[in-house]
């Protein structure tokens, strides 16, 4: 009887035991974590920081428009966890979470042709695809499905976007040509912070008083100013693929004076530009993978072009004559 005592005793702290872990993991992310894993060098006060270098003079040659398209800031809540040019087919595969404007149906099961036919949040009927990871506030419980979903540390109430751009422009140095229907296109680095350079880190940070400045850290903005996050995609193209092993061989960026590497076509710049309310000294992480930390560098955006023939030559005439246009 003795050893059976000792034995019901036991069993009983194991499930108590399990009963609290379980409950303290349950609190624990529905509190969100309360450190981020983002230390005190990935802020910076965005008035210690100096203004960035003038863009190159456009040249004779350039082509100097630009078009804005409307595709809203995602009032439709269009969230998942997948990365349809990263991990085709697989889902979760981000392991993060991702925020979407433009096409209504991406997720990792999507095709050329399902995109061609769903609906779109831009007006003119682009259904492009553009999308990002999230934003957290990290100091509040999330209550939106995606909020608890994404898992690997990635937990807190998703700041939605006050405004989202989508903006094409040219190049400084010459005529661009069309993108190929279904390009696809990345551009930053999600795993920035244990990569060996910063070559591939493209986000940059800002607050919107100080358009003329920009971090790869979180920026600390002054009352009443928004955070921004602005990402510009590589716009050299080979002439022949619309992806490549890797994700970038097939598309790449110019040179700082704008000039494409050999064998390589200026195709229009595609520029998105994101801002958000955040309350002075609210803790903030982006969504990345673990061993990320929750860096501002690892910050990285996705393009799939949908863009009929038509509207695409419609872009690239703008840009070429130098017209400032909205589609």
């Amino acid at each position: 009887m003795g050893n059976e005592n000792r034995l019901l005793v036991l069993l009983v702290c194991l499930v108590l035991g399990g009963g609290l872990t379980a409950a303290a993991l349950g609190a624990s992310r529905a509190a969100g974590p309360r450190d981020a894993g983002v230390g005190a060098e990935g802020f910076v006060d965005m008035r210690d920081v100096a203004p960035a270098p003038a863009p190159p003079a456009a040249g004779p040659g350039a082509s100097t428009g630009s078009v804005v398209v409307d595709c809203g800031r995602n009032r439709e809540h269009h969230y998942n966890e997948d990365n349809l040019v990263i991990s085709p087919g697989l889902r979760a595969g981000a392991h993060h979470t991702h925020a979407y404007v433009g096409n209504l149906s991406t997720d990792a099961m999507s095709t050329d042709a399902s995109l061609a036919a769903a609906p779109t949040s831009c007006t003119g009927g682009d259904r492009s695809t553009y999308y990002w990871p999230v934003l957290r506030r990290t100091d509040r419980a999330g209550t939106d499905g995606h909020e608890g979903s994404a898992g690997h540390g990635n937990a807190g109430e998703i700041l939605p976007e006050t405004t989202v751009g989508v903006e094409f422009r040219g190049n400084p140095v010459s005529d661009v040509v069309p993108m190929p229907r279904f390009l696809r296109a990345v551009t930053g680095d999600a795993i920035a912070y244990t990569a060996a350079d910063d070559s591939d880190v493209r986000a940059r940070w800002g607050c919107s008083g100080s358009p003329d400045r920009s971090t790869t850290r979180y920026p600390r903005c002054p009352a009443g100013e928004r955070l921004t996050r602005t990402l510009v995609f590589p716009s050299c193209w080979n002439g022949l693929d619309t992806e490549s092993p890797g994700h970038r061989a097939h598309l790449v960026f110019p040179a700082d004076n704008g000039v494409c590497p050999q064998g390589a076509f200026p195709v229009p710049q595609l520029r998105v530009s994101l801002a958000y309310e955040v309350p002075a000294g609210a803790p903030i992480a982006l969504d990345s993978f673990p061993e990320q930390r929750h860096s501002p560098k690892t910050d990285h955006a996705m393009f799939v072009n949908v863009m009929t023939e038509g509207r695409m030559r419609a872009v690239v005439d703008c840009l070429n004559t130098g017209r400032t246009c909205r589609m």
